[in-house]
């Protein structure tokens, strides 16, 4: 598809630097070509490698919106300077960059140690636009052709981490949470697309991206952030040994190279940096937080007054209901069925009475109906995607073959609508069916003329933007909103919550939902989670009950099921059943105060609620690899049992100076060891860490609250923050503010 690097030289260089950043001039004298390449030390400890044509023929396409701002420039000096290459130093020596003329390459150090090298094998790849020939390029895909109308215009380069033998990240894939050596097979794809039931273990990339890589050793955590919208492909080769590193090979159809360096040095400073570029977290409305009750569909007002009233008669909490497409009318988003929900309004209020919420769906495409108002505003607005002949695009979707779609940021007000309502975006990669891979062709043209595979992977992106600022604009700005999105990319994390799609009713798919959602949570995505009992297919009773208890235990806790699945109410499946499922949801409630304060971290600092056991233990080299269990903050591991039949789990207890506590029977463990402890139906494993929850008499641990719903906290600082600390039988605490 592509051609290789060993097609292209860079030879002819000039150089030059200001004290905040170092340019390069690079001449490919084969295509008379040139570039401009950027170095920029920030003062977050990154370092920003940018690298675009000098005098394209058109501009290139850079990725907007994703970062919230541009990192500040660190001054830099010269500290050597010969024929070969140049080095300048920053942060009072400590850190560098070495720039190589021939072949080029660039280091970039840490205490005189080289941590990252740029074109390390010379892979730095970069096709230049060109004017449009009397036959234009083109690619065929099946009997889809795509249509290039500068030419191909892929880039790419490699980079070595030196010293590494463990990295992670790159959502999304259903594979493990570290990432495999890609020589025997498959690179990973950042293409989001909608994959029904998609396969387990494969590096096929499915509804969203985040193309940033995490590296880990036990003295130094460092990050590598692609920052490309278009379809990219990352090879990983290891190299074991003495001299360990880890190669990465980036490739992206379009745009520019925009590589930042996150140079940690540990996990917490690492996720600091990149909430930094790309958003923090935002901190969910309370509710959100809790129990979720979906399916496509619940039939009628009728319907889904008597699944409210089936949690209270069997004593499950709940917050909010669910309804998918089957609530609109004839699939026009911001509707409803005047048949089946004629009264939106007065059920949202016989929940809010209760204090629970609604939540319905809003895909981002359109019906094509020139008789509906919203269509009619949509089109003369010029908010829809056109076809490369500048028609308005038409693909099939939910609505049927006649089906438009929205460009980018374009948000719509729902019909009905209450202050208890709340939003859902699905089919957002955007999915078409019957399109190429299922999603919209390449050369179809957005707003400002870029065609969509310059943006793709930022489709959902947008439409998750849009969704939450009408939430928010709904309010005044005064209300936090909740929206969960199929589709993402990096800074997604601002707007809302993610779910890990169509996954099956199967048991590999539970016990891949594990890594699947550490991978989110190191990636900024930190409001994750899979949907409880598989969506498709049926469940058996101890698959769902052992679901339940996993997903208590992850940040987003919601049952949802397809059409074709039968009911699943948690109380359709016999009394034991019945009563796990309670247990657990109640459990979950109890520790609801923990999840909140943690996901207050996560919006101040970057840390995600669910971390790898190495990012709390970053020198136990025993938990590098582990991607079955986890810590909720620093103070719970997880192990939930994810295989049938089991009567005994092996949990490995990190940290040798540790103490742990079984949450049940208060029993103490020494840590840096692995401990079998039995299981039954009932028992949801999760083990304190004897730091924060002592119970020997000195402890110490953190609360955050505030309303649970508005932006007081930011705007009026009403929140409440206190530190505990349990010490000789007396408990004292520090308010924060």
């Amino acid at each position: 598809k592509f051609k290789t690097s060993d097609d292209v030289a860079f030879y002819k260089w000039v150089s030059f630097t200001n004290n905040m950043c170092i340019y390069v001039i690079m001449h490919n004298y084969l295509t008379s070509k040139s570039l401009l390449l950027s170095v920029s030390p920030c003062k977050n400890n990154t370092v920003r490698i940018l690298i675009d044509e000098l005098q394209p023929i058109k501009a290139r396409y850079r990725v907007p919106d994703v970062l919230v701002g541009e990192p500040q420039g660190e001054r830099m000096s010269v500290e050597r300077q010969s024929k070969d290459s140049v080095t300048l130093s920053w942060s009072s020596g400590r850190h560098q960059v070495r720039v190589w003329h021939f072949p080029f390459r660039l280091e970039i150090l840490c205490e005189d140690e080289v941590m990252v090298t740029f074109n390390s094998k010379g892979k730095l790849w970069f096709e230049t636009l060109q004017e449009p020939p009397s036959s234009l390029w083109k690619e065929t895909f099946k009997e889809f052709v795509d249509i290039k109308a500068n030419g191909p215009s892929s880039i790419g380069s490699d980079l070595c981490l030196h010293g590494f033998s463990h990295v992670y990240g790159l959502p999304e894939h259903a594979d493990d949470l570290q990432l495999r050596d890609t020589r025997d097979g498959e690179p990973y794809r950042l293409y989001n697309l909608d994959v029904f039931a998609y396969d387990v273990y494969s590096r096929f990339g499915l509804y969203g991206s985040v193309p940033l890589l995490v590296a880990h050793k036990p003295d130094r955590t460092l990050g590598l952030f692609w920052l490309n919208a278009s379809e990219t492909y990352v090879n990983v080769h290891y190299t074991k040994g003495v001299q360990k590193q880890t190669d990465v090979h980036w490739l992206s159809e379009s745009g520019v190279i925009d590589c930042v360096v996150l140079l940690g040095p540990g996990p917490q400073q690492l996720f600091s940096q990149y909430a930094q570029l790309t958003g923090y977290q935002a901190l969910p409305p309370l509710f959100a937080l809790g129990y979720h009750q979906c399916r496509w569909n619940y039939n009628d007002e009728a319907d889904v007054k008597a699944v409210d009233a089936g949690f209270d008669q069997h004593d499950i909490p709940y917050d909010v209901i669910w309804l998918d497409i089957e609530h609109t009318d004839g699939k026009r988003y911001f509707t409803w069925d005047p048949e089946h929900f004629p009264e939106p309004a007065e059920l949202q209020h016989h929940l809010q009475r209760k204090k629970r919420k609604l939540v319905v769906i809003s895909d981002p495409h359109f019906k094509f109906d020139p008789g509906w108002l919203l269509y009619n505003e949509a089109r003369e607005g010029g908010h829809f995607v056109r076809d490369r002949e500048g028609q308005i695009y038409l693909g099939s979707c939910w609505p049927g073959n006649r089906t438009v779609f929205l460009w980018l940021n374009c948000s719509c007000l729902i019909q009905g609508s209450t202050p208890s309502l709340f939003l859902w975006n699905d089919m957002n990669e955007p999915s078409v069916f019957g399109g190429p891979e299922q999603t919209m062709p390449k050369d179809a043209v957005h707003h400002g003329g870029w065609e969509h595979r310059e943006l793709h992977n930022l489709y959902g992106f947008y439409q998750h933007m849009a969704t939450a600022e009408g939430l928010i604009a709904r309010s005044g700005g005064s209300e936090r909103p909740f929206v969960l999105t199929r589709s993402f990319f990096a800074g997604s994390q601002r707007y809302g919550a993610v779910w890990t799609g169509d996954n099956v009713a199967t048991w590999e798919y539970l016990e891949i939902s594990i890594p699947m959602i550490l991978s989110l949570s190191i990636t900024g995505i930190a409001f994750c989670g899979a949907d409880v009992g598989g969506f498709f297919r049926d469940p058996e009773p101890e698959l769902l009950v052992r679901w339940y208890q996993a997903a208590a235990l992850q940040p987003f806790f919601r049952s949802h099921c397809a059409i074709w699945s039968k009911r699943r109410e948690p109380w359709l499946f016999g009394e034991e059943v019945t009563a796990a499922i309670r247990t657990v949801i109640k459990q979950r409630y109890c520790l609801l105060p923990f999840w909140y304060t943690l996901f207050h971290q996560a919006h101040t600092s970057g840390l995600p609620p669910l971390r790898p056991l190495w990012v709390e233990f970053p020198r136990d080299e025993s938990t590098f690899s582990v991607d079955n269990q986890y810590m909720i903050g620093g103070a719970l591991l997880a192990c939930p049992v994810i295989k049938p039949g089991v009567e005994e789990i092996k949990v490995l207890l990190p940290g040798s100076d540790e103490v742990w506590y079984d949450v049940h029977s208060a029993e103490s463990y020494k840590g840096g060891r692995t401990l079998s402890l039995p299981v039954t139906l009932d028992t949801v494993s999760y083990i304190p860490d004897g730091g924060p929850f002592s119970l020997q008499g000195l402890a110490d641990g953190e609360l955050y609250l505030d309303d649970g719903h508005s932006f007081s906290y930011r705007d009026r600082k009403a929140f409440c923050l206190r530190r505990f600390n349990m010490l000789s039988g007396r408990l004292l605490f520090l308010d924060h503010m």
